[in-house]
């Protein structure tokens, strides 16, 4: 699977009044021929716990489409089938999970709590489910009366729950980072307001009964008919990333690599998920990067030429052929960044490489079995938060490559551990990422210093020859004369096309994160090498995760402000 589904979780009421339902499973309908019109490339997922009402309602008017469905148990299902009281409905939902993908969520507790009415376990386990679909969804889909109920786990909870982070009485407190208050991706409700059996209040909203609304936490205009554009560009990227790879894999072989091949333990199949997701991220960002260092070095290159027919033309010669060569020079390299702008090469290439990098530590936290921190947080959910939210594409790729590892309990994974230190770190300073960066800071110091050298020696060549001009321009013939003007023109002309040249590419400022992210490494495979156990290794590999993520950000950060264009020259 490589094509990421726009993923609609549902939550609502299960006491549906049976005059509406048509009209309800005719709203939803409605939502998916629109996103379907709207995001051609997406295919859309289904994610419901197939509870009895609304999640039930759901599921099948997302079968009847032909919509794939994901069914999340909030608890193993000799447990769930037991909250269903009729032969009919224990079938249906039988029925249901065989035309499903199944996740069975783990329990945070004792099983034996599940049968204990005093223990409140069965009330948790609906919370944390409906926490986890929160979490993993694009879309929360909400059959709604719009009544703010205190029910634990209950629908209100879990829209609470998509708008702040919080569930009251279970998430009171989930760790946070001091991002929480940025704009994000992950508030989008669509709301059908509907009726229950015995329940007659208002909404506490204003929406009409069986009326459809976006519903976010935007404090001017929470409630719209239309999905904000904020919102719809978050998907319009995903739309363009699954257009990219049904063209790519429309004429090549599915990439493969041994390092993202996981070992045979209870994470393989959930790690294999993540590793194809980043198998063809990381493709698609070698493209494009081949074609951002195309257009980079041929513009500068068309630069050299421009600048150098400009000098000869005025110094020596009227031959209007480089008057041509000039102009062609430049409109050359403003058709190449106009071709470039508009195919967002740039974009493209940045983005697709950050969420492999992305998906390189979700994949290895899957291995070595490094789950999020409590039973509502996961590795995407404040990665790239701090830039704009239209990276918030690459945490939905992030949610659903991850999805299938999150759902499971923590397990001892010693070999993954194995595998992971093995291949992420390596075994010593010789292989894995810390080999890789310490090679690569080596490389990048010496490019560097090369690059300085050729830029220092034109430049002081140039103002060698401009004194030799000033010292002898009486005793120079007329010949050798335009020619060391020529030379005194274009050897400064290099050398500012060099610098440019290094400072658009950022070559600096990544010689000093790959020194960092080299330093980080060793520092990793120090401590793991004096862990006192494998829980202790595990908390290293999460640190490490989390300063490759922010490495990963900063990286962005500085790379986005340097888009190749005309302007450059």
């Amino acid at each position: 699977m490589y094509i990421t589904p726009l993923v609609i979780g549902v939550t609502g009421h299960r006491d549906l009044v049976p005059t509406e339902i048509d009209v309800l499973r005719e709203k939803i309908t409605g939502l998916f021929d629109d996103l379907r019109r709207q995001f051609p490339n997406t295919p859309l997922l289904m994610m419901s716990a197939l509870a009895e009402g609304a999640d039930r309602l759901a599921a099948h008017a997302a079968l009847d489409a032909g919509i794939e469905l994901q069914a999340v148990l909030p608890m193993p299902i000799r447990f769930y089938r037991d909250d269903f009281e009729t032969p009919e409905s224990k079938a249906e939902f039988d029925d249901l999970c065989d035309k499903a993908e199944v996740l069975t969520l783990p329990v945070p507790f004792p099983e034996q709590r599940l049968d204990d009415a005093l223990g409140g376990g069965r009330e948790i386990a609906y919370a944390n489910a409906g926490m986890f679909i929160s979490a993993h969804c694009h879309i929360l889909l909400a059959l709604w009366d719009g009544i703010n109920e205190s029910g634990m786990g209950g629908t209100a909870q879990v829209i609470y729950f998509q708008h702040y982070d919080r569930l009251p009485g279970v998430a009171d407190s989930v760790p946070r980072s001091s991002l929480f208050l940025s704009d994000n991706e992950t508030d989008l409700v669509y709301h059908i307001c509907c009726s229950r059996q015995q329940i007659t209040k208002e909404s506490d909203y204003d929406i009409g009964p069986l009326e459809a609304r976006w519903f976010t936490t935007d404090p001017d205009n929470p409630s719209t008919a239309e999905m904000p554009p904020r919102y719809a560009s978050v998907f319009d990227r995903t739309d363009d990333f699954n257009a990219d790879v049904s063209h790519y894999l429309a004429s090549n072989e599915e990439p493969t690599s041994e390092e993202f091949t996981p070992p045979e333990t209870h994470t393989q199949e959930a790690a294999e998920r993540i590793g194809r997701y980043f198998g063809i991220s990381d493709v698609l960002a070698n493209y494009y990067q081949a074609r951002i260092n195309l257009t980079l070095g041929t513009n500068y290159t068309l630069a050299m030429v421009a600048g150098l027919a400009f000098i000869i033309y005025a110094e020596m010669t009227d031959v209007r052929l480089l008057v041509v060569v000039f102009l062609v020079s430049l409109f050359a390299t403003i058709i190449l960044a106009g071709i470039s702008e508009r195919r967002q090469w740039h974009r493209k290439y940045l983005d697709y490489r950050v969420l492999a990098e992305g998906l390189r530590v979700q994949f290895y936290w899957a291995v070595a079995g490094v789950h999020g921190k409590g039973q509502s947080k996961f590795e995407h959910d404040n990665f790239l938060r701090q830039r704009d939210m239209e990276l918030g594409w690459i945490r939905n790729v992030m949610r659903v490559a991850g999805t299938l590892s999150d759902s499971q309990a923590s397990t001892d994974e010693r070999e993954g551990l194995r595998f992971v230190i093995r291949h992420w770190i390596g075994d010593d300073e010789y292989s894995g990422q810390l080999d890789y960066y310490r090679t690569k800071a080596t490389q990048r110091a010496r490019d560097n210093r090369r690059s300085d050298r050729l830029t220092m020696m034109c430049l002081w060549s140039g103002i060698l020859v401009a004194v030799i001009l000033v010292i002898f321009l009486t005793q120079i013939g007329d010949k050798w004369l335009q020619a060391l003007i020529v030379l005194m023109g274009v050897l400064p002309l290099v050398a500012g096309i060099a610098e440019a040249y290094t400072q658009r590419k950022a070559d600096r400022e990544l010689t000093k994160q790959y020194q960092f992210m080299a330093l980080v490494f060793a520092n990793a495979r120090r401590r793991l090498d004096e862990a006192s156990g494998d829980p202790e290794r595990r908390e290293v590999l999460r640190g490490l995760g989390d300063a490759a993520l922010s490495e990963h950000a900063e990286w962005i950060l500085i790379q986005r402000e340097r888009q190749p264009e005309s302007a450059g020259l």
